[in-house]
């Protein structure tokens, strides 16, 4: 489990196939510090499983599914992404509660200045609309955000200067795909069909 506040940009490395599966391996300096072959990290809101660590890297296994519902599948070498550490017990929870299972990507349909704050307009699949919660939590990428508002099958976020320039949406524009994962927590009180 994470909590949606990103500790750093790690580079992407590519990605090469080895048979089901798929290795990326994703440079990067403070997420190295006591993560262990076996542990969690969500890179882009995607908690993969490190497989290898070395000085200056960590590699991930990463099966066909993912690479087709997340935009893990489209990184380029060089591309930058969102990275963080599985919580513990004790660690404070300065977002929400983020699980790292990806149920779709957005596409960021608007990116725009509004009362001097940034906003984007991100579009979905209309039948995970319900799950969001205008003033609700959502992650993209893994960042823990705040629903300003929806309609249709579009939601907006503002986003601050210090998460633009901290993370991936500072590089994001109309047409870039977005991991979306849905807060759990409002799930779990919606009506069930």
């Amino acid at each position: 489990m994470f909590s949606g506040i990103i500790e750093e940009l790690g580079l992407a490395g590519g990605i090469q196939r080895r048979g089901n599966i798929f290795l990326l391996k994703v440079k990067a300096k403070k997420v190295l510090d006591d993560v262990k072959v076996g542990d969690s990290v969500a890179v882009n809101g995607v908690c993969l499983t490190a497989v290898a660590i070395d000085r200056n890297s960590i590699t991930f296994q990463l099966l066909a599914e993912t690479m087709q519902k997340t935009n893990l599948g489209s990184l380029h070498s060089a591309e930058k992404v969102n990275l963080e550490r599985s919580l513990k017990v004790g660690d404070r929870i300065s977002g929400h509660f983020v699980m790292g299972h990806v149920e779709c990507t957005g596409l960021v349909r608007r990116r725009y200045q509004r009362i001097g704050n940034t906003c984007f307009d991100v579009v979905v699949p209309l039948s995970f609309m319900s799950y969001v919660i205008p003033k609700g939590s959502i992650a993209l990428d893994g960042i823990s955000l705040t629903v300003a508002g929806k309609r249709s099958n579009t939601f907006s976020v503002y986003v601050i200067p210090h998460t633009l320039t901290h993370t991936t949406l500072g590089f994001k524009s109309p047409s870039h795909k977005v991991n979306v994962e849905f807060d759990i927590l409002a799930k779990q009180n919606l009506p069930r069909a």
